[in-house]
Protein backbone atom coordinates (compact mmCIF):
# COMPACT_ATOMS: atom_id res chain seq x y z
CA UNK A 1 0.00 0.00 0.00
CA UNK A 2 3.09 2.69 0.83
CA UNK A 3 4.42 1.51 -2.55
CA UNK A 4 0.96 2.15 -4.30
CA UNK A 5 0.61 5.48 -2.81
CA UNK A 6 4.36 6.33 -3.43
CA UNK A 7 3.60 5.95 -7.22
CA UNK A 8 0.39 7.65 -7.25
CA UNK A 9 2.34 10.54 -6.16
CA UNK A 10 5.30 9.94 -8.78
CA UNK A 11 2.85 9.90 -11.86
CA UNK A 12 1.54 12.96 -10.72
CA UNK A 13 4.62 15.01 -10.26
CA UNK A 14 6.02 13.13 -13.25
CA UNK A 15 4.45 15.37 -15.78
CA UNK A 16 5.93 18.49 -14.42
CA UNK A 17 8.81 20.57 -15.07
CA UNK A 18 10.96 22.18 -12.44
CA UNK A 19 13.79 24.90 -12.93
CA UNK A 20 16.22 24.77 -15.51
CA UNK A 21 15.72 22.41 -18.22
CA UNK A 22 18.58 19.65 -19.85
CA UNK A 23 20.13 20.75 -22.82
CA UNK A 24 18.59 18.52 -26.01
CA UNK A 25 22.00 17.74 -28.20
CA UNK A 26 21.59 17.26 -31.98
CA UNK A 27 21.70 13.73 -32.69
CA UNK A 28 25.46 12.22 -32.52
CA UNK A 29 26.93 10.64 -35.50
CA UNK A 30 26.45 6.50 -35.56
CA UNK A 31 28.03 5.04 -32.91
CA UNK A 32 30.97 2.33 -33.40
CA UNK A 33 30.70 -1.26 -33.23
CA UNK A 34 31.61 -1.99 -29.25
CA UNK A 35 35.19 -3.19 -28.86
CA UNK A 36 36.01 -4.38 -25.79
CA UNK A 37 39.47 -1.91 -25.15
CA UNK A 38 42.57 -3.10 -23.29
CA UNK A 39 43.66 -0.01 -20.58
CA UNK A 40 47.41 1.00 -21.29
CA UNK A 41 49.53 0.21 -18.84
CA UNK A 42 51.29 3.27 -18.35
CA UNK A 43 51.75 6.91 -19.83
CA UNK A 44 55.01 7.91 -21.40
CA UNK A 45 56.33 11.47 -20.80
CA UNK A 46 54.64 13.46 -22.89
CA UNK A 47 51.34 12.32 -21.19
CA UNK A 48 51.97 13.26 -18.10
CA UNK A 49 50.04 16.12 -18.01
CA UNK A 50 47.16 13.85 -18.05
CA UNK A 51 48.07 11.64 -15.24
CA UNK A 52 45.57 13.74 -12.64
CA UNK A 53 42.76 12.49 -14.61
CA UNK A 54 43.07 9.19 -14.84
CA UNK A 55 41.21 6.57 -13.47
CA UNK A 56 44.39 5.11 -11.20
CA UNK A 57 45.02 8.70 -10.07
CA UNK A 58 41.67 9.48 -8.90
CA UNK A 59 41.79 5.92 -7.15
CA UNK A 60 44.81 6.28 -4.69
CA UNK A 61 43.94 10.37 -3.97
CA UNK A 62 42.24 11.36 -0.77
CA UNK A 63 38.71 13.16 -0.84
CA UNK A 64 36.54 14.87 1.70
CA UNK A 65 37.79 17.18 4.33
CA UNK A 66 35.69 20.45 5.73
CA UNK A 67 32.04 20.49 6.71
CA UNK A 68 28.55 20.72 4.82
CA UNK A 69 26.50 23.90 5.84
CA UNK A 70 23.21 24.69 5.73
CA UNK A 71 22.68 27.85 3.86
CA UNK A 72 19.31 28.38 3.94
CA UNK A 73 16.07 26.33 4.94
CA UNK A 74 13.76 26.74 1.86
CA UNK A 75 10.59 24.60 2.10
CA UNK A 76 9.18 22.40 4.61
CA UNK A 77 6.20 20.14 3.74
CA UNK A 78 4.39 17.60 5.51
CA UNK A 79 7.14 14.84 4.40
CA UNK A 80 10.21 16.55 4.07
CA UNK A 81 12.31 19.72 4.91
CA UNK A 82 14.49 21.59 2.08
CA UNK A 83 17.52 22.82 2.62
CA UNK A 84 20.24 25.18 0.65
CA UNK A 85 23.57 23.85 0.93
CA UNK A 86 27.31 24.58 0.24
CA UNK A 87 30.72 22.13 0.72
CA UNK A 88 34.91 22.42 0.01
CA UNK A 89 35.63 20.66 -2.76
CA UNK A 90 39.14 20.88 -3.75
CA UNK A 91 39.23 24.57 -2.61
CA UNK A 92 35.95 25.36 -4.66
CA UNK A 93 32.76 26.26 -3.03
CA UNK A 94 30.00 23.84 -4.40
CA UNK A 95 26.82 24.45 -3.63
CA UNK A 96 23.49 22.75 -3.85
CA UNK A 97 19.92 21.45 -2.22
CA UNK A 98 19.11 18.15 -0.07
CA UNK A 99 15.66 17.12 0.91
CA UNK A 100 15.66 15.47 4.83
CA UNK A 101 12.12 13.33 5.35
CA UNK A 102 10.55 13.66 8.51
CA UNK A 103 10.85 10.87 10.60
CA UNK A 104 13.66 9.20 13.18
CA UNK A 105 14.48 6.86 10.16
CA UNK A 106 17.33 6.35 9.89
CA UNK A 107 17.90 7.24 5.98
CA UNK A 108 19.44 5.68 2.87
CA UNK A 109 21.18 9.10 1.53
CA UNK A 110 21.17 8.74 -2.30
CA UNK A 111 23.04 11.79 -4.75
CA UNK A 112 21.79 13.02 -7.49
CA UNK A 113 23.48 14.15 -10.49
CA UNK A 114 22.12 16.52 -13.05
CA UNK A 115 22.69 16.33 -16.70
CA UNK A 116 24.17 19.27 -19.06
CA UNK A 117 22.12 22.48 -19.11
CA UNK A 118 23.47 25.93 -20.29
CA UNK A 119 25.15 27.55 -16.87
CA UNK A 120 23.88 30.54 -18.22
CA UNK A 121 20.09 29.70 -17.41
CA UNK A 122 20.80 27.07 -15.01
CA UNK A 123 18.75 26.98 -11.48
CA UNK A 124 19.96 25.30 -8.35
CA UNK A 125 16.36 23.57 -7.84
CA UNK A 126 16.67 22.13 -11.48
CA UNK A 127 14.63 20.21 -13.98
CA UNK A 128 15.25 17.17 -11.57
CA UNK A 129 13.99 18.75 -8.65
CA UNK A 130 10.52 16.89 -8.59
CA UNK A 131 11.65 13.36 -9.10
CA UNK A 132 13.96 14.04 -6.44
CA UNK A 133 11.11 15.49 -3.94
CA UNK A 134 8.99 11.97 -4.59
CA UNK A 135 11.95 9.47 -4.24
CA UNK A 136 12.41 12.06 -0.89
CA UNK A 137 9.20 10.84 -0.05
CA UNK A 138 10.16 7.37 -0.02
CA UNK A 139 11.71 7.65 2.46
CA UNK A 140 15.23 8.40 0.80
CA UNK A 141 17.68 11.52 1.92
CA UNK A 142 18.37 13.36 -1.94
CA UNK A 143 21.69 15.67 -1.94
CA UNK A 144 21.78 17.26 -5.44
CA UNK A 145 24.71 19.01 -5.62
CA UNK A 146 25.22 22.17 -8.56
CA UNK A 147 28.74 20.31 -9.35
CA UNK A 148 31.33 22.75 -10.65
CA UNK A 149 30.79 25.68 -13.08
CA UNK A 150 26.96 26.20 -12.34
CA UNK A 151 26.55 29.08 -10.14
CA UNK A 152 26.35 29.81 -7.38
CA UNK A 153 29.01 27.04 -7.26
CA UNK A 154 32.97 28.23 -8.41
CA UNK A 155 34.33 27.21 -11.82
CA UNK A 156 37.71 25.15 -12.01
CA UNK A 157 39.29 22.32 -13.86
CA UNK A 158 36.73 20.13 -15.17
CA UNK A 159 38.65 18.08 -18.20
CA UNK A 160 36.02 15.31 -18.93
CA UNK A 161 33.84 15.94 -15.92
CA UNK A 162 36.83 14.54 -14.09
CA UNK A 163 36.58 17.92 -11.89
CA UNK A 164 32.42 17.27 -11.71
CA UNK A 165 33.55 13.67 -10.42
CA UNK A 166 35.23 15.21 -7.90
CA UNK A 167 32.76 16.98 -6.16
CA UNK A 168 30.66 13.88 -6.21
CA UNK A 169 33.27 12.16 -4.42
CA UNK A 170 34.17 14.51 -1.75
CA UNK A 171 30.63 14.86 -1.49
CA UNK A 172 30.05 11.42 -0.55
CA UNK A 173 33.41 11.93 2.09
CA UNK A 174 31.63 14.33 3.44
CA UNK A 175 28.18 12.86 4.20
CA UNK A 176 29.90 9.35 5.32
CA UNK A 177 32.09 11.65 8.41
CA UNK A 178 29.07 13.79 9.08
CA UNK A 179 26.68 10.93 9.41
CA UNK A 180 25.21 10.83 12.91
CA UNK A 181 27.38 13.64 13.99
CA UNK A 182 25.72 16.72 12.04
CA UNK A 183 22.46 17.81 12.63
CA UNK A 184 21.72 17.84 9.11
CA UNK A 185 22.97 14.03 8.92
CA UNK A 186 21.76 13.18 12.56
CA UNK A 187 18.99 10.34 11.17
CA UNK A 188 21.45 9.08 7.42
CA UNK A 189 22.26 6.03 7.26
CA UNK A 190 25.85 6.76 5.21
CA UNK A 191 26.36 3.05 4.59
CA UNK A 192 23.31 2.51 2.14
CA UNK A 193 24.85 5.18 -0.31
CA UNK A 194 23.07 5.44 -3.87
CA UNK A 195 23.39 7.48 -6.78
CA UNK A 196 21.23 8.61 -9.25
CA UNK A 197 22.36 10.25 -12.39
CA UNK A 198 20.67 12.04 -15.68
CA UNK A 199 22.72 12.29 -19.12
CA UNK A 200 25.91 13.46 -18.22
CA UNK A 201 25.47 13.04 -14.73
CA UNK A 202 25.23 9.07 -15.85
CA UNK A 203 28.67 9.66 -17.57
CA UNK A 204 29.71 11.25 -13.85
CA UNK A 205 28.13 7.90 -12.04
CA UNK A 206 30.17 6.08 -14.17
CA UNK A 207 33.18 7.08 -13.50
CA UNK A 208 32.60 7.41 -9.76
CA UNK A 209 31.28 3.70 -9.59
CA UNK A 210 34.88 2.83 -11.20
CA UNK A 211 36.21 5.02 -7.81
CA UNK A 212 34.51 3.92 -5.28
CA UNK A 213 33.32 1.00 -3.64
CA UNK A 214 31.06 3.07 -1.04
CA UNK A 215 28.16 3.08 -3.38
CA UNK A 216 25.38 0.28 -2.84
CA UNK A 217 23.13 0.88 -5.99
CA UNK A 218 23.08 3.29 -9.02
CA UNK A 219 20.29 4.31 -11.14
CA UNK A 220 21.29 5.69 -14.51
CA UNK A 221 18.67 7.42 -16.92
CA UNK A 222 19.41 8.50 -20.37
CA UNK A 223 23.07 7.91 -19.69
CA UNK A 224 26.04 9.21 -21.97
CA UNK A 225 28.74 6.46 -21.78
CA UNK A 226 31.97 5.55 -20.12
CA UNK A 227 33.68 6.46 -23.45
CA UNK A 228 35.17 10.02 -23.41
CA UNK A 229 35.38 11.07 -27.08
CA UNK A 230 31.12 10.66 -27.69
CA UNK A 231 30.63 12.48 -24.70
CA UNK A 232 32.99 15.10 -26.02
CA UNK A 233 31.67 15.07 -29.72
CA UNK A 234 28.16 15.66 -28.96
CA UNK A 235 28.89 18.26 -26.12
CA UNK A 236 30.61 20.02 -28.48
CA UNK A 237 28.10 19.94 -30.90
CA UNK A 238 25.35 21.17 -28.21
CA UNK A 239 27.38 23.72 -26.86
CA UNK A 240 30.59 24.72 -28.73
CA UNK A 241 33.09 25.32 -25.39
CA UNK A 242 36.76 25.03 -26.34
CA UNK A 243 36.99 22.80 -23.25
CA UNK A 244 35.23 19.88 -25.12
CA UNK A 245 37.65 20.91 -27.95
CA UNK A 246 40.52 20.23 -25.98
CA UNK A 247 38.75 16.56 -24.76
CA UNK A 248 38.68 15.66 -29.12
CA UNK A 249 42.72 16.28 -29.10
CA UNK A 250 43.95 14.00 -26.37
CA UNK A 251 45.91 11.34 -27.34
CA UNK A 252 44.23 8.00 -27.72
CA UNK A 253 46.96 6.35 -25.03
CA UNK A 254 45.36 9.06 -22.22
CA UNK A 255 41.72 8.15 -23.11
CA UNK A 256 42.73 4.55 -21.94
CA UNK A 257 43.44 5.62 -18.97
CA UNK A 258 41.11 8.51 -17.96
CA UNK A 259 37.78 7.41 -19.86
CA UNK A 260 35.66 4.54 -17.25
CA UNK A 261 34.84 2.32 -20.08
CA UNK A 262 38.27 0.86 -19.88
CA UNK A 263 37.49 0.59 -16.13
CA UNK A 264 33.84 -1.10 -15.64
CA UNK A 265 35.60 -4.15 -13.75
CA UNK A 266 36.08 -2.14 -10.99
CA UNK A 267 32.38 -1.59 -9.98
CA UNK A 268 30.98 -2.82 -7.06
CA UNK A 269 27.33 -1.59 -6.73
CA UNK A 270 24.39 -2.93 -8.58
CA UNK A 271 23.23 -0.84 -11.57
CA UNK A 272 19.64 -0.24 -12.92
CA UNK A 273 19.52 1.73 -16.74
CA UNK A 274 16.74 3.30 -18.32
CA UNK A 275 16.87 4.59 -21.86
CA UNK A 276 14.43 5.69 -24.21
CA UNK A 277 14.10 4.20 -27.53
CA UNK A 278 13.33 7.47 -29.36
CA UNK A 279 15.78 10.05 -26.99
CA UNK A 280 17.08 11.76 -29.86
CA UNK A 281 20.18 13.43 -27.53
CA UNK A 282 21.44 10.10 -26.26
CA UNK A 283 21.11 7.58 -29.02
CA UNK A 284 19.62 4.39 -27.28
CA UNK A 285 22.40 2.23 -29.19
CA UNK A 286 24.74 3.93 -26.75
CA UNK A 287 23.05 2.50 -23.91
CA UNK A 288 23.25 -0.72 -25.53
CA UNK A 289 26.74 -0.82 -25.59
CA UNK A 290 27.31 0.50 -22.15
CA UNK A 291 25.03 -2.59 -20.82
CA UNK A 292 26.94 -5.15 -23.09
CA UNK A 293 30.19 -3.70 -21.60
CA UNK A 294 29.28 -3.57 -18.20
CA UNK A 295 27.78 -7.27 -18.62
CA UNK A 296 30.92 -8.28 -19.94
CA UNK A 297 33.26 -6.17 -17.17
CA UNK A 298 30.99 -8.39 -14.91
CA UNK A 299 29.15 -5.67 -13.24
CA UNK A 300 25.70 -6.49 -12.31
CA UNK A 301 23.43 -4.25 -14.20
CA UNK A 302 19.13 -4.18 -15.21
CA UNK A 303 18.97 -2.15 -18.73
CA UNK A 304 15.47 -1.37 -18.82
CA UNK A 305 13.90 0.13 -22.78
CA UNK A 306 11.03 2.07 -23.35
CA UNK A 307 9.68 2.05 -26.65
CA UNK A 308 9.09 5.72 -28.38
CA UNK A 309 10.24 7.63 -24.84
CA UNK A 310 12.50 10.41 -25.22
CA UNK A 311 15.16 12.00 -23.14
CA UNK A 312 12.89 13.00 -19.66
CA UNK A 313 10.75 9.79 -19.10
CA UNK A 314 8.11 12.74 -18.47
CA UNK A 315 4.10 11.56 -18.69
CA UNK A 316 3.42 8.20 -19.81
CA UNK A 317 6.06 5.55 -18.55
CA UNK A 318 6.37 7.17 -15.07
CA UNK A 319 4.78 4.75 -13.43
CA UNK A 320 6.66 2.08 -14.53
CA UNK A 321 9.54 4.20 -14.27
CA UNK A 322 9.55 5.14 -10.91
CA UNK A 323 7.72 2.14 -10.02
CA UNK A 324 11.24 0.56 -11.16
CA UNK A 325 13.85 2.81 -9.79
CA UNK A 326 12.19 2.59 -6.25
CA UNK A 327 12.15 -1.15 -6.20
CA UNK A 328 15.50 -1.24 -7.09
CA UNK A 329 16.74 1.14 -4.10
CA UNK A 330 14.69 -0.60 -2.06
CA UNK A 331 15.81 -4.04 -2.72
CA UNK A 332 19.52 -2.42 -2.46
CA UNK A 333 19.19 0.75 0.03
CA UNK A 334 16.46 -0.15 2.40
CA UNK A 335 17.84 -1.05 6.16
Amino acid sequence: MKRLILLLLLVSAACQSSGSSPTSFPTPDPPESWVSPTPAATLSPDLSSYEPYTIDFLRSRAYGGGNIEVTEKVEETDSFTRYLIRYPSDGLDIHGFVNIPKGDGPFPVIVAIHGFVDPAIYETLDYTTSAIDRITQAGYIVIHPNLRGYPPSDNGDNLFRVGMSVDVLNLIALIKSEAGASELFANALPGNLGLLGHSMGGEIALRVLTLSSEIRAAVLVGTMTGDQIKNAQVLFKAFPDPAFQTELAVPPAALERISPMYYYSNITAPIQMHHGTADETVPVAWAEETCSALTSAGAQVDCLYYPEEDHTFRGRVADQFYGAVLGFYETYLSP
